[in-house]
C-alpha cells in the first residue's frame, strides 16, 4: 500500500495536551475503494450495484513521557466514520478510545469461524437474522490489550453510561491463547454484558480454531442470557478453509445456528466464499442460505454478494 506523507504537522497538541507535550508528526493517508453487488432469491432488491470509498489519515510518535501515541481517523463517503486514539505504555498493554469502529472481545469475536469472506449468515437478505451475540455500544468506549505472557493475550472493553439510552456502564473480557504448545492452535472465551439494550443482557463465546497447512478448522458456542421474557438465545458456529498453494486463493464453507429460548424454529445458516488478491486488488464472494430467519418458520431465504475492493 502507498502512502502519500505529510510531515510538519503538529498533531495531538490539544487532545493529549495532559499526557506530554505536543510532538511534530509524520501523517499519513491512505485509501481504498470497492464495487460490489448484492442480491437476494426472495427479495426484490432493485439495483444491487453500490461501491464504497474511504481515506483514512493516520499518525503515531512518542511523547516526551515514553508514551506511544496513534491516531487515526477514516473518511467513509461523505462523513467521519471509524477513528481511535491508542495510548500504548511500555510492558503495560495499549489503551484505545475509539470514537467509533472498534469493539470490545464480545463485538470483535462474535463468530471467528475461518472464512475466505462472510460468516455463515453474511450476506444481506430479506427477513431480520439473529445477530450470534448481542454485544454494547461501539461508539465512544474504551478497549485495553495486554499481552499476559507468548501466546495469552487480554482484551476488556467498557462502555460508559450516557445517561439516556445506555442507563447503566458495560464491560466486556477476553483472553485469547495462540502459542507454541500446539503449533496452529487457538483458543478464546469471552464473557461481558449489554446495559445498553432494553433488557439487561449478558453474553459469553468460546471458540477454538486449528491450522494445521492449508487447512484452517473453527468451533464457536456462545450464549445471550436476558432478562427480556424469551429473551435468551445460544448460538453456535463451524466452519472449514482452504489455502491455495501460493496464498492468492482461498475458499470456505461455514454453518452456524441459533436456537431460541420458548421457540421451535431454529435460525440455520450456510454459506460458501472465495477470496482471490492479486497485489492491492481483492475479488471476493458469498453465497449464503438461511432458514427460520429470525426464528419465523415460512422465512426461508438466501443471499450473494460480490466484491471487488482495491486499496491504495
Amino acid at each position: 500500500m502507498n502512502n502519500l506523507k505529510k510531515v510538519g504537522l503538529t498533531a495531538l497538541s490539544t487532545a493529549l495536551v495532559t499526557v506530554g507535550s505536543a510532538q511534530a508528526a509524520e501523517w499519513s493517508v491512505s485509501g481504498g475503494t470497492s464495487l460490489n453487488f448484492n442480491g437476494q432469491d426472495n427479495n426484490n432488491m432493485g439495483n444491487g450495484w453500490t461501491m464504497t470509498d474511504s481515506v483514512t489519515f493516520s499518525s503515531s510518535g512518542e511523547l516526551d513521557n515514553g508514551l506511544g501515541i496513534a491516531v487515526s481517523l477514516e473518511l467513509d463517503g461523505n462523513v467521519m466514520d471509524s477513528r481511535s486514539i491508542v495510548i500504548t505504555t511500555d510492558g503495560m498493554g495499549s489503551l484505545t478510545f475509539s470514537g467509533d469502529g472498534s469493539s470490545g472481545p464480545i463485538g470483535s469475536w462474535d463468530d471467528m469461524t475461518p472464512t475466505a469472506n462472510e460468516e455463515a449468515h453474511g450476506s444481506t437478505l430479506a427477513g431480520t437474522m439473529s445477530a450470534p451475540v448481542s454485544a454494547a455500544g461501539t461508539n465512544d468506549i474504551f478497549v485495553y490489550d495486554y499481552t499476559i505472557t507468548d501466546g495469552l493475550s487480554l482484551k476488556a472493553s467498557y462502555t460508559p453510561s450516557d445517561g439516556t439510552v445506555d442507563i447503566e456502564s458495560s464491560q466486556d473480557y477476553g483472553l485469547m491463547y495462540s502459542g507454541d504448545a500446539v503449533p496452529g492452535l487457538t483458543v478464546y472465551a469471552a464473557m461481558g454484558e449489554n446495559n445498553g439494550d432494553a433488557a439487561k443482557i449478558d453474553n459469553s463465546i468460546f471458540g477454538v480454531k486449528y491450522a494445521t497447512g492449508p487447512i484452517t478448522f473453527g468451533y464457536q458456542t456462545n450464549e445471550v442470557d436476558s432478562t427480556g421474557t424469551n429473551g435468551d438465545r445460544d448460538f453456535t458456529a463451524a466452519g472449514i478453509s482452504y489455502l491455495f498453494p501460493g496464498d492468492d486463493l482461498s475458499v470456505s464453507f461455514n454453518v452456524s445456528e441459533v436456537d431460541f429460548e420458548g421457540g421451535t424454529n431454529n435460525q440455520e445458516a450456510t454459506g460458501i466464499s472465495f477470496s482471490y488478491t492479486s497485489g492491492g486488488m481483492t475479488l471476493s464472494g458469498s453465497h449464503h442460505s438461511v432458514d427460520n430467519v429470525g426464528g419465523t418458520a415460512t422465512a426461508d431465504n438466501t443471499g450473494y454478494e460480490l466484491n471487488l475492493s482495491f486499496a491504495f
